[in-house]
């Protein structure tokens, strides 16, 4: 009966729920929904691909964490425009992909931060406070389904699992 699709779907469903519930009871109000918006995405590898590398602590607070850092730090030292958009994105690519913290839905994090003119304080509430909502719930969820994957699967696994950035083939 557990392992019926069906019910392992409504599982997800429930544990993405609860997470991005949490999330946003905590760090809701004076915050717009916008400043949340890469959580939705997070919640998506959270409670769908829970095994995959990006998925794990490391990406997923090494991604969050850098992203929003340099969508503030490009917003407060150069402030909004389509280039510090464009400059705050691709850093952001960069950090991950030299830090090995790739969290696709991270990606977004820099021109929330940007849009929103935020601030330092930013980086804990709602980026911090809210990723942690999420990892708390996810920990707690994997554990109560017989025979699902504990989260976290590999904590410190590098995202990307090798460096082939852009997909480069070895001749």
């Amino acid at each position: 009966m557990l392992t019926h699709p069906l019910i392992r779907l409504l599982w997800c469903l429930i544990g993405a729920s609860c997470g991005i519930g949490l999330a946003l009871f905590l760090v809701g109000p004076p915050f717009t929904p916008l400043l949340l918006a890469s959580l939705g995405g997070t919640t998506v590898f959270l409670f769908s691909l829970t095994r995959v590398p990006a998925a794990q602590p490391r990406a997923l607070l090494g991604g969050h964490f850098g992203s929003a850092f340099i969508g503030i730090a490009c917003y407060q030292a150069l402030g909004e425009s389509l280039a510090v958009y464009v400059l705050a994105t691709s850093l952001t690519l960069a950090w991950m992909l030299l830090t090995r913290t790739v969290h696709p839905p991270a990606g977004a994090n820099p021109v929330i931060m940007i849009h929103a003119h935020a601030g330092w304080s930013a980086l804990w509430d709602p980026v911090l406070l809210g990723v942690g909502a999420l990892m708390l719930v996810v920990i707690v969820w994997s554990r109560l389904y017989p025979g699902l994957a504990r989260y976290p699967v590999k904590p410190f696994a590098p995202s990307p699992p090798q460096l082939d950035w852009g997909g480069w083939r070895s001749s």
